[in-house]
């Protein structure tokens, strides 16, 4: 059962997706149709949940389900999985990789960057301990308001930088 994102409690559980590039219009537009034709057939062992989906930056798809009356089984979740890498497969992008860390570099443009070369990043003063980074782990809606856009000094990343 489809709901618009913006309709969906404060407490429905999330799932983020980094994409490992931005999507253009038409890519945006087929993840849109896609997403809502899931969301509208989701169901946890036969019985359809609240969902929902939102696309920010052009680059991160989060998904979300209102578990008060009936939980996310397993199955569900896998199905979700299943359907986000016929869009990885179909578009050429990588979504499911947790590998990843996602920054601002201004208010509306993020920057993805695998694990592997984040440290580089710091020490050339790309990623900086005020830089704005996407906190993939969050797992309600309410913490997009406040836990999901923080400070790289506020993550695991400030291990690198001097305090």
């Amino acid at each position: 059962m489809y709901l618009p994102f913006n309709q969906m409690p404060d407490h429905a559980r999330v799932w983020v997706y980094q994409s490992d590039r931005k999507l253009n219009p038409d890519e945006k537009k087929y993840i849109k149709d896609v997403l809502a034709d899931f969301c509208e057939k989701w169901n946890t062992h036969g019985a359809l949940m609240p969902t929902s989906y939102d696309i920010r930056f052009d680059q991160v798809i989060i998904l979300s389900v209102d578990e008060s009356q009936l939980g996310a089984s397993g199955c569900s979740i896998d199905s979700s999985v299943r359907m986000l890498k016929e869009i990885e497969n179909k578009l050429s992008i990588d979504l499911l990789n947790q590998g990843k860390v996602s920054y601002l570099i201004d208010r509306d443009s993020l920057e993805v960057s695998p694990l592997f070369g984040i440290k580089s990043k710091v020490e050339e003063g790309t990623l900086k301990s005020d830089t704005t980074i996407l906190n993939p782990v969050i797992q309600k809606k309410s913490d997009l308001q406040n836990k999901w856009l923080i400070s790289a000094k506020e993550s695991w990343l400030n291990k690198y930088f001097a305090n």
